[in-house]
């Protein structure tokens, strides 16, 4: 599912930082994109989900007789939240995406993030390099499908920052080739803690009989690393980005008036030497990699150093 990215945004950059492969990686789901850049993805069978993981999230669903439902959801309309804008161009078009500062450094599997990209279909992406192919890792996804704002004047995506939460919402959006059935109204919201939130108001359709022949559908958080390799045979150095973990929540749940609330999870990156690191409760697994010569954080990913081809 190709994307086009508006709004390249000179802002400050992010924190994140390099992340490298881990040997024995289950190369399947490969999308060779153009400038060089090769996605390699999770198989289905490799999904990492939060209640057996453990390591990055923990998460809870709420239905439509929970109280913590209604808290949950962010009123745009309520002006004390903050001011809220209309994206004019995410709001019109359809297989878009635009990237959007945040006013705060946002904790994203332990690496902050000052700018996201806001998507047409209902996920925002979180990669610091856009391409065309955003569904495929480094998202958050209330509920990732082939959504079209352009069909109706009613439908709009909007957006929120008060420097405290920074919220999305995708409202009155139809599936595109399938309007007729209904309107969606969802959002995410990012929480300056690091808690991620999905609502949902309005689901006409349960999502298992949503399409994803012409555009993927997923629900839940997705990450990976970007590594250049260089290539003997050429000069130019090699992009490639390697899914290491991802979320697939239940998509029964997702129903009217429904909820996710992910609560980030400490993780080794909060230290900032290896002395801290190795002594940490919360670092396993770290190994001495003689090829690079540094020390490699076993918690935050499986860490093997990746063998020179």
């Amino acid at each position: 599912m190709r994307y086009h990215v508006n709004g390249q945004q000179h802002e400050k950059p992010s924190h994140r930082t390099p992340r490298e492969p881990w040997l024995g990686y289950a190369r399947v789901a490969r999308e060779v994109l153009g400038g060089g850049l090769t996605i390699d993805t999770l198989p289905d069978n490799m999904t990492h989900l939060v209640e057996d993981a453990g390591k990055y999230y923990s998460w809870r669903s709420f239905g439509p007789d929970d109280q913590r439902t209604d808290e949950l959801w962010v009123d745009l309309n309520d002006l004390e939240h903050g001011q809220v804008r209309m994206h004019g161009i995410l709001s019109n078009t359809h297989r878009q995406a635009a990237k959007v500062a945040l006013s705060f450094d946002f904790p994203f599997y332990g690496h902050y993030l000052r700018q996201i990209t806001i998507a047409t279909g209902g996920f925002i992406f979180m990669g610091e390099v856009t391409h065309r192919m955003l569904t495929a890792t480094q998202y958050i996804a209330p509920l990732m499908a082939n959504f079209d704002p352009s069909f109706s004047k009613e439908s709009i995506v909007q957006y929120l920052d008060n420097g405290e939460v920074f919220v999305v919402q995708w409202e009155r959006v139809r599936l595109h080739g399938r309007e007729a059935e209904g309107a969606y109204t969802f959002q995410a919201a990012l929480h300056l803690t690091g808690t991620i939130t999905f609502s949902y108001r309005d689901i006409p359709l349960p999502v298992e009989v949503i399409s994803s022949a012409e555009h993927q559908v997923k629900a839940g958080l997705s990450d990976a690393f970007m590594v250049n390799l260089q290539s003997p045979q050429s000069s130019d150095a090699q992009r490639r980005l390697y899914e290491y973990h991802r979320v697939d929540i239940d998509t029964t749940k997702i129903t009217n008036n429904s909820a996710f609330e992910f609560t980030a999870l400490p993780t080794c990156l909060q230290h900032d030497s290896c002395e801290l690191c190795l002594s940490s409760n919360l670092t396993s697994g770290c190994t001495w990699c003689n090829i690079l010569q540094r020390v490699y954080i076993g918690c935050i990913r499986v860490q093997l150093c990746m063998q020179q081809r």
